[in-house]
């Protein structure tokens, strides 16, 4: 019997379907994911190029720059990521951009300023000096521990809150640590200062956590020791973090010429224009990249996160050489302690 099928339908009256290149065949266009993939590489190369900018201007710039200047390194990853897509989407302009951001990233991952200080002379003194940000007070016992066992010569305490002061009064002993600079305060504001050297008072950097100094007397020359400990710079405290660092900066110039010990918690690192300006003005070094640890993080340190890095710091003037720098764990803070061994020359 003949068939009596309408024509353009298949057996058992089926529509006929399209190939691959029909709109019937499902798959998306051709076009979406290369789309897709040029969307993602300029967002990324937008986003890492303000702050591989900022840092090519020596300028810190606003929320989120300070913040993920911190972290600088990092960038490295969104940068590969931007190479990859621009290559994947055939955009030939950004695969050029995101060679150039990747080669600038690069380039300012080496450690910033000299490998070695000025120092010359005969060695008059080797000391050896501690810093920790012992969070609130939680790390108190962990810090009174290390103290004990590695027995620095100065020790910087930020964070020193109530029974952390209370702490380093009633369980390190006088006869070690003779002289002290305690700002008993509570939370984040107390700091304390430990010296094995005779001290005299000196002016203190204002800021809302209290960063006391002294001059110390070591072999008979004064030093002049400061604690550090700015605001950090938290979404809308940009403003505070900046001026405060300004403050560590001025004492830095002010202090030029002198022998001196600046140290603790910067809450910035050598990828920040601020924290630069403090070791430009006062003429200081970074032992831990004299030491060969200028990338070793500190922060945070009782997470276990990628993003990490180095805000705790020991910046000497050209009096001292730096013989070792060591991080050590301590329970209880999200910080790491900087123990430096130095020597003081008298030349």
């Amino acid at each position: 019997m003949e068939s009596t099928e309408p024509a353009g339908t298949g057996t058992r009256g089926r529509p006929e379907t399209s190939g691959p290149s029909g709109t019937g065949g499902g798959g998306g266009h051709p076009g979406t994911g290369r789309r897709v993939a040029l969307l993602g590489a300029a967002v990324a190369l937008v986003a890492v190029s303000v702050v591989v900018g900022f840092r090519l201007a020596d300028a810190d710039g606003p929320t989120p720059v300070p913040q993920a200047l911190a972290f600088l390194p990092w960038l490295l990853v969104p940068g590969g990521a931007a190479l990859l897509l621009a290559a994947l989407a055939r955009w030939r302009t950004g695969m050029a951009w995101a060679v150039a951001v990747l080669a600038l990233t690069v380039w300012f991952l080496r450690p910033y300023g000299t490998g070695a200080t000025g120092a010359h002379g005969p060695v008059v003194a080797r000391l050896s000096v501690l810093t920790s940000n012992v969070e609130f007070g939680g790390a108190t016992d962990s810090l009174i521990t290390a103290v004990r066992r590695e027995r620095p010569d100065v020790v910087f305490v930020e964070e020193c809150d109530f029974r952390c002061a209370d702490a380093l009064a009633a369980r390190v002993p006088r006869a070690s640590y003779p002289y002290r600079d305690v700002a008993r305060l509570d939370g984040s504001r107390g700091s304390a200062l430990l010296s094995r050297y005779p001290l005299r008072a000196a002016g203190r950097i204002d800021g809302a956590m209290a960063m006391p100094g002294s001059v110390a007397v070591v072999a008979g020359r004064d030093v002049r020791l400061q604690l550090a400990h700015p605001m950090p710079p938290l979404p809308g405290g940009v403003g505070t973090w900046r001026a405060e660092l300004g403050r560590v900066r001025e004492f830095a110039a002010e202090a030029k010429g002198e022998r001196t010990v600046l140290a603790g918690d910067f809450n910035a690192s050598q990828d920040h224009a601020a924290f630069r300006a403090v070791l430009d003005a006062g003429g200081l070094h970074d032992s831990a990249r004299i030491a060969g640890a200028s990338r070793t993080c500190s922060w945070p340190a009782d997470r276990t996160v990628p993003l990490r890095t180095q805000i705790d710091h020991v910046l000497v003037s050209d009096d001292f050489a730096v013989r070792s720098a060591r991080f050590l764990h301590l329970d209880g803070t999200d910080h790491r302690a900087l123990l430096v061994a130095l020597e003081l020359h008298g030349g």
